[in-house]
């Protein structure tokens, strides 16, 4: 790691030799910090029916941030109610997560390290008056792990992965991403469309499980130190069923827009769920089980 990073470089969690070049600098990629937000009607001239969109509700307001833009981004800085709040998707490892935007209740700003950890994301933290250097974050499990902030977690919120489509028939008056973020990319092309579905991972994987292909999409959980995945395509076959796991009586459900929620029917909790290529999961979660609907 070059002297790009105002950061800690003697405090860590995961050893920054361990760290991967992603191939654009620190901001190569970038990120959206003023984000500008279209209606449904503006949305369906930018967006097809089947388009992947990134959906959030918070505080009874909807937003839609279009998988087309976040590809170029991986970031936004967003504020929702009042609150800061951190959309990530890695398009390396098909992972979308939402995070309040706060350490120790600083608000917080992030942006792209343009470094990898286990094919995924790392994410920086920008100083501001009240954290005076940056730090390195993983965006699975949104946990700081170089820098002075090393072993700060971010508290992940729902994000659904689900179509265009789906998501403004369940709701209407949602607010949608807009094109003009500030930056000149083409957002009717994705440059990872062939990567998708072929097989090999970018960078190296601390941890290399072979039980399902490595691109397979899993919405994995983690309870008690103990960790589940459930494929996508075993949740179409079992939309909607009980499941006993660490101890846990859980309620798995993937509902028609395609979004899943997962409920611990012993205090009514919702479990926030992971959405990610196998590979992703099983890097940073060695022995994960897998479900199968039999």
């Amino acid at each position: 790691m070059g002297d790009e990073f105002n950061i800690n470089k003697e405090k860590f969690s995961v050893d920054p030799k361990k760290l991967t070049d992603g191939g654009p600098p620190k901001d190569g990629v970038p990120s959206v910090d003023k984000p500008k937000f279209d209606n449904t009607s503006e949305g369906w001239g930018s967006l097809k029916a089947e388009d992947v969109v990134f959906g959030m509700v918070y505080k009874g307001q909807s937003r839609a941030y279009p998988q087309r833009i976040l590809t170029w981004h991986e970031i936004v800085n967003d504020i929702i109610a009042g609150d800061p709040i951190l959309i990530t998707y890695d398009p390396l490892s098909h992972t979308a997560l939402a995070f309040e935007r706060k350490v120790n209740g600083i608000e917080v700003e992030f942006g792209v390290s343009g470094k990898l950890y286990n094919s995924n994301l790392v994410m920086y933290s920008r100083t501001n008056e009240k954290i005076p250097t940056e730090s390195l974050w993983t965006q699975v499990g949104g946990k700081a792990i170089v820098g002075d902030l090393t072993d700060s977690k971010l508290k992940q919120l729902t994000l659904d992965t689900v179509s265009w489509r789906n998501w403004v028939k369940e709701h209407p008056d949602t607010k949608v991403l807009s094109r003009e973020t500030g930056s000149a990319r083409d957002y009717s092309s994705d440059p990872y469309k062939d990567y998708y579905i072929r097989a090999g991972v970018f960078a190296p994987l601390e941890n290399e499980d072979k039980r399902l292909f490595e691109k397979t999409i899993v919405f994995g959980i983690e309870v008690k130190g103990k960790s589940k995945v459930y494929p996508e395509e075993e949740l179409k076959k079992r939309p909607k069923f009980t499941d006993g796991f660490a101890g846990k009586k859980l309620q798995v459900t993937r509902n028609n827009d395609g979004s899943v929620r997962i409920k611990n029917l012993t205090d009514d909790a919702e479990i926030i769920s992971t959405i990610s290529f196998w590979f992703s999961w099983a890097a940073f979660h060695p022995n994960s089980e897998i479900y199968q609907a039999g």
